[in-house]
């Protein structure tokens, strides 16, 4: 009797709340650190790249203008759901990291940790960075955070969830929306955590997540002119001088975050959320 083989699963990309297929029709195998073959992910064209950006952008009007505490009670249902696949999301960057399942657990522990932690600045960021000026006239004068829009994250290789969750947490908690290119070397875990938030409270277009080849989307990245900021936390030298190139000539944020230790507590810098704010002044006349 033949032994019977194992159907390889094919991750989808996660775009709009959606999982639909690369529309290239293109795949990459991935194998673990070892170089073992383990299932199959989409590979992001160009196109994929723009339809993330649409879904971004319909997305944004909606979660910008949700409450600050609305949006800290579904980031907590996120860490809630992450929780509940904690032992799934071990398992798979135990098998495409090749870790050990002791640095794995701490991994996906760290992630939740991570959630629930900028989950509870929303409602307080605008209070701590914000401020009342005092104006040689009379009015009142505030200066106020807001989000930026759509925000473009680039994931590092290593580690694949923790590094991935804390980059996108800051950018979104504001009411930013996010584009994420996974790690282009073990994906499987950003394509887990992409399944985790379609069965979430989060609405569909806050995150999005491509998987496929940095190289390719990073020249769309720079020049496409709906991004409103890009945050680098690939580590690839030559991505990160085209990215600057491109944002020198149409003016998007650029904050980069490479060369950081993920798990250390550092990350969970508050500071971080300003990377994807502005900061807007009104004056209102005192008395009326």
């Amino acid at each position: 009797m033949n032994p019977r083989l194992d159907i390889k699963k094919t991750y989808k990309l996660y775009i709009g709340g959606k999982f639909p297929r690369s529309e290239s029709g293109r795949y990459l195998a991935a194998r673990s650190a070892r170089g073992t073959p383990l299932d199959n992910f989409s590979h992001a064209s160009r196109k994929d790249f723009r339809e993330a950006v649409v879904a971004a952008r319909a997305a944004f009007g909606g979660w910008s203008k949700a409450t600050a505490y609305n949006r800290g009670q579904i980031l907590y249902r996120a860490a809630e759901m992450l929780q509940n696949r904690a032992a799934e999301l071990v398992a798979e960057i135990v098998r495409a990291t090749d870790v050990t399942p002791a640095r794995a657990k701490r991994e996906v522990t760290l992630a939740i940790d991570r959630l629930v932690h900028f989950a509870g600045w929303t409602d307080k960021y605008p209070q701590v960075f914000g401020s009342v000026n005092p104006v040689a006239s009379s009015h009142f004068n505030f200066t106020t955070p807001e989000p930026q829009g759509v925000v473009v994250v680039l994931a590092p290789d290593e580690p694949s969830l923790l590094a991935l969750v804390s980059l996108v947490a800051p950018v979104i908690l504001s009411g930013n929306t996010a584009v994420v290119v996974a790690s282009e070397k073990f994906p499987l875990p950003a394509a887990t955590f992409a399944e985790i938030l379609a069965t979430s409270d989060l609405p569909g277009g806050v995150v999005n997540i491509l998987t496929g080849k940095r190289a390719e989307l990073v020249p769309h990245i720079a020049s496409h002119m709906d991004v409103n900021a890009i945050v680098d936390g690939a580590g690839d030298a030559v991505l990160s001088a085209q990215l600057q190139a491109g944002v020198a000539t149409n003016l998007k944020r650029y904050a980069n975050h490479t060369a950081v230790d993920w798990f250390n507590i550092k990350v969970e810098d508050p500071y971080r959320i300003l990377d994807t704010v502005e900061f807007k002044t009104a004056w209102h006349p005192i008395g009326i």
